[in-house]
């Protein structure tokens, strides 16, 4: 039987080809010529949503799945034809329908018998999509850029620092849900009953930590006397934790003990932690407070309280710990000289952990330790006079004190006698947290290690570290004399290119159900997920220029200079990822709408 094709059109146009490229246009010709003995024109309506077959048939009667197939595939064509589209809304429609086409192609043929030549063609248009999807990971420069099949499909919580906005985003970089605030602070979670915890600044310049609802309204919030930063989390029972920063003068300071040569004349800031319980829409009591400046200690005056070698006393904070380190000088933070960012709480252990970013350490304390013995600006310590003398404990294996001082330390343990700079493992880290349980790695602690301070060599750059701490109970064990182990990570990544991960501040992580982990690449406004092995697969470009939507194929500006790193216009403050079954999301209709870029 001779075969007709005069009336079809079975040659991928010139344009086509220009728009698709030479390579893939011979992958495009062979599709229309399979499509076209199927049956159909795919240069016709028949690419339409409810599509005629053409008048002409390559064979006498096509079975049942081939006319899906023809179908499916001729609408691939249109996309790629559509002479109203630009290259960019061209490419987008086209991945967004080759996204379903290794299980929809596949599903055609179930149950019915495949021709040698709908069998092709479905091999065809696999590769087609293959191709399109290599040419965008070069073309596209903001929204999603990578997609495996090993990516951890859920919903992402971007959180812009260099605007207003705040961002949930399907796997696919679509748009699900927004927020925009005036008076924001970029820090926000979602929370299980749908709410999301912000961070707001107040006219007169103070910050509050607010709860608001799906639609951006406050439904409750706290003001503070004093200045809170960084974090915060809702507890299991209510509560909110937060951290916060007070100031003692210079003469506070150096009577605690800090060295008076590096003491400014401004004094010190230290960091604080309080526990809230929310009273009604506004306002609410603290019951429960941990204070930094209670647990120092200092070996430069005898005379001054808690006076004694920092390396038998691990439990306490050396505050004369600010060295010269080969990136920067330490004694001109002495102002700054903790800047706790990040704090996590382990309902099971009753613990908090925090993140010191001027010590390079993680540090754990007790939250079960009363609020008279874990005293900071409580009504037991009214005019703030300095730091008790009875908190100095003798050398102990477990370190399990119940008064508020550091259960467990680990990442420079430089910062208490034990070790050279060789031994640091933490670099100015942020997003101290456990590994929530039911995760791979349940128990251990994960953490964004930035990387600023390294010694040249290797190179500055980023790492996520996991630990598992030397647990005994609730306790930490440590040899006498040593530092805290363990010596090494149970698990590292870093870019297979060091340098090509490296953010010199903010950044955030978290271990995803299936084993990979999320990443924040703050300063270049980068997620991306990895697995255990170190594969990225998915990567997301945040595309915002300040409050500006980006066009693909655009890249973020500079917002500024860090010494030789910059911050781009798109930097994230973290980013947070949840399951579709997150009870939080309850509340939100899922339907993905719009990608953030734009595509005219």
């Amino acid at each position: 039987m001779s075969l007709r094709l005069t009336s079809i059109n079975v040659i991928a146009p010139a344009s086509l080809i220009c728009r698709v490229g030479v390579p893939a246009a011979f992958t495009v010709a062979a599709i229309a010529i399979s499509a076209a003995l199927l049956g159909g024109d795919w240069h016709s309506q028949a690419y339409a949503d409810n599509p005629t077959p053409a008048a002409t048939r390559a064979s006498q009667s096509p079975d049942a799945s081939s006319k899906a197939l023809r179908r499916y595939t001729l609408q691939l064509l249109h996309i790629l034809s559509n002479p109203d589209a630009n290259q960019w809304q061209r490419y987008r429609q086209a991945i967004a329908h080759c996204a379903a086409a290794p299980t929809r192609l596949d599903a055609i043929g179930a149950g019915n018998e495949v021709s040698p030549l709908s069998t092709a063609l479905i091999a065809l248009t696999k590769d087609l999509c293959a191709d399109l999807d290599r040419r965008l990971d070069e073309a596209r420069t903001v929204g999603l850029l990578v997609n495996e099949p090993e990516a951890m499909h859920g919903y992402t919580l971007i959180v812009g620092r260099s605007n207003n906005y705040i961002h949930l985003i399907d796997h696919l970089g679509r748009i699900v849900h927004s927020w925009q605030f005036e008076q924001w602070l970029p820090h926000a979670k979602l929370l299980d009953n749908g709410n999301l915890l912000v961070m707001i600044r107040q006219d007169d310049g103070r910050r509050s930590i607010a709860e608001v609802d799906p639609d951006g309204s406050i439904v409750w919030i706290y003001t503070h006397s004093e200045r809170l930063h960084h974090d915060f989390l809702k507890m299991p029972n209510g509560n909110v934790l937060m951290l916060a920063r007070g100031i003692k003068t210079r003469q506070e300071a150096v009577a605690a003990g800090a060295n008076p040569s590096i003491v400014p004349d401004a004094g010190m800031e230290y960091d604080y932690l309080i526990e809230v319980r929310p009273t009604g829409s506004e306002g609410g009591d603290i019951v429960w407070e941990w204070s930094a400046w209670d647990y120092i200690a200092q070996d430069l005056d005898p005379s001054k309280p808690n006076y004694g070698d920092p390396s038998e006393h691990p439990e306490l904070i050396d505050i004369n710990f600010l060295v010269e380190t080969p990136h920067i000088s330490r004694q001109s933070d002495a102002w700054d000289w903790l800047h706790i960012n990040g704090i996590d709480y382990n309902p099971a252990l009753d613990q908090i952990a925090l993140s010191p970013r001027q010590y390079s350490e993680l540090w754990i304390i007790d939250h079960s330790a009363a609020t008279e013995e874990a005293v900071a600006r409580s009504s037991a310590n009214p005019d703030n006079t300095p730091p008790r003398t009875d908190v100095l404990h003798s050398e102990t294996v477990d370190n399990a004190t119940k008064d508020g001082a550091l259960l467990y330390r680990w990442g420079n343990p430089r910062a208490y006698g034990h070790g050279t700079h060789a031994d640091q493992r933490l670099f100015w880290q942020h997003h101290t947290q456990w590994i929530a349980p039911g995760l791979p790695g349940a128990g251990n602690i994960l953490v964004f290690s930035n990387g600023y301070e390294l010694v040249e060599d290797p190179p500055l750059h980023s790492s996520i570290e996991e630990i598992a701490p030397p647990m005994n109970g609730y306790a930490y064990q440590r040899e006498p004399g040593a530092a805290y182990p363990p010596a090494e990570p149970a698990w590292t990544y870093s870019a297979e290119t060091p340098t090509d991960f490296y953010s010199r501040i903010m950044g955030s992580t978290q271990r995803l159900p299936n084993g990979n982990t999320l990443i924040c690449d703050s300063t270049s406004g980068v997620v991306f997920q990895v697995t255990l092995d170190g594969k990225q697969v998915w990567k997301y470009v945040y595309p915002m220029d300040g409050g500006t939507p980006l066009k693909q194929g655009e890249e973020p500006s500079i917002s500024e200079t860090l010494g030789q790193d910059y911050l781009l216009n798109n930097n994230i403050y973290r980013a947070y990822w949840y399951a579709p079954d997150h009870p939080g999301l309850r509340k939100y209709d899922l339907t993905p709408r719009d990608a953030i870029e734009l595509y005219e």
